[in-house]
């Protein structure tokens, strides 16, 4: 039995501050650092262990993030040597060919993500497939903003919640709910993940078709790929060729040996690696290329410091929420605060068919807002499973609802330090990105819980 004491309720009430804060469209860095304060000195009772925890935080918050950062740092240092080389013209002109327009572009990356996602993983799936397609996307007319809009709603949202192919999602909920395999959460999850992708994607896209040609701000940069210092059409063409075959072969090598989340991400990045290698020393020589390859290098992760700067601050106050985090930041006797807000919910609330549905939305949406969506699937499954002994409801059904909420939210599509892989190849604000996802993400959250009702 959880009880809630006053570091839940003080967490609830620095969110709702935070939220506040966001609203109105200023930073948020200065709560979430006195946030942490304040939940510090509750737990401990200590100012100067409080001050320590500061620190603790945000070293857990960078470690937790720090995959996205080299994969992302390194497949922006490859993408640069490609440009250098000019062989990423070569490679991205039959996408052109199909992007004639911002609404064909919205579809055909979105597929294009999901798809690979579903083989490799969505944060490396939207790093390659952003940094190859997203330049033609936006010379077509669709806004960087909506480009990294797309990659987050397909990639964390369409692919993330079903994942047919790998399927860690399911196989975690699967467990916790005590259900003997995976296949009956995904089959029942069917019917959730068909409303929430449709209704999200079309919003989304209508949303995109009204936006205002004034409102786009696009960094040439992303667009007008630089001039190749160097004729090389022989390097060109090869690398033109091996870069999207060393791709291939990598997603064949992740399903063949059942790669899974940092293993895909670490294949992924590593192969960046080298053919940013490969494109200087065709580009140069070997000799100027040990300098070139540490200016790739060196550009590559401030891009992505940059961009993670400000998200490993935020990240640490909401890591609090989570029980694996909060642990290693607060010590011992520290529990998932968001976790415990929502199991004392479940526990208070008497049930039916209609508040069942009302709790795992509830929990789910609580557990997504520590920005990961995996984080919340083993409570998700365990309360279906409570669930389901305590009234007659469909263990597997209210598992996979609870699974597609709780992916949907804290994935990476509208918490701002989740989408910042898709905000840093398209070169815009993650919080940006997180307010153009909010609408259509709470549409198709409103339509699966209508279902989850109906069909329940």
């Amino acid at each position: 039995m959880v009880n809630l004491g006053v570091i839940h309720y003080a967490y609830i009430i620095i969110i709702l501050i935070i939220t506040i804060i966001i609203s109105m469209k200023k930073d948020v860095i200065l709560p979430c650092i006195l946030g942490i304060v304040v939940i510090g000195y509750i737990f401990t009772g200590s100012i100067l262990i409080a001050v320590q925890i500061i620190y603790k935080a945000i070293v857990v918050s960078g470690k937790e993030f720090i995959e996205i950062v080299v994969v992302i740092a390194l497949v922006n240092a490859m993408s640069s040597a490609l440009n250098d080389l000019g062989a990423d013209e070569i490679i991205i002109k039959p996408i052109r060919k199909l992007m004639i327009n911002k609404t064909i572009s919205f579809f055909v990356l979105g597929i294009t993500v999901t798809l690979t996602s579903w083989f490799i993983w969505p944060t490396p799936a939207i790093v390659f497939i952003g940094a190859l397609m997203v330049p033609a996307a936006i010379q077509s007319g669709l806004p960087p903003a909506w480009a990294a809009v797309v990659l987050c709603l397909f990639g964390n949202g369409v692919a993330l919640s079903s994942d047919f192919v790998l399927q860690a999602a399911p196989s975690i909920t699967s467990k916790t709910a005590n259900l003997p395999n995976a296949l009956g959460i995904i089959r029942k999850c069917l019917p959730f993940w068909g409303v929430m992708s449709i209704v999200t994607i079309t919003i989304a896209f209508i949303l995109m078709r009204r936006n205002k040609p004034t409102d786009v701000k696009v960094d040439e940069a992303i667009i007008e790929p630089k001039k190749s210092t160097q004729s090389n059409l022989t390097g060109k063409k090869i690398m033109a060729i091996a870069t999207p075959c060393a791709f291939i072969l990598d997603i064949v090598f992740i399903k063949k040996l059942d790669f899974i989340g940092s293993e895909s991400t670490a294949l992924i990045g590593g192969t960046a690696s080298i053919i940013m290698i490969i494109c200087s020393i065709l580009n140069t020589n070997f000799k100027t290329s040990l300098s070139e390859v540490t200016k790739y290098v060196k550009n590559g992760f401030t891009f992505g410091i940059n961009i993670f700067a400000p998200i490993i601050i935020i990240g640490a106050f909401f890591f609090l929420g989570s029980a694996g985090s909060a642990v290693d930041i607060l010590g011992n006797g520290a529990t998932g605060i968001l976790s415990d807000i929502g199991v004392y919910a479940a526990s208070k609330i008497p049930l039916s068919k209609y508040s069942v549905v009302g709790i795992q939305t509830a929990v789910s949406t609580l557990l997504g807002l520590s920005g990961s969506g995996f984080a919340g699937l083993p409570l998700v499954g365990t309360l279906a499973n409570t669930f389901s002994t305590t009234i007659n409801i469909d263990k597997e059904q209210i598992a996979a609802f609870g699974q597609i909420i709780t992916i949907w939210i804290g994935g990476g599509t509208i918490i701002p330090w989740s989408v910042v892989a898709a905000a840093g190849i398209c070169k815009v604000e993650p919080f940006d990105v997180a307010k153009k996802n909010i609408i259509p993400v709470t549409c198709g959250i409103v339509a699966t819980v209508i279902l989850a009702l109906i069909i329940l």
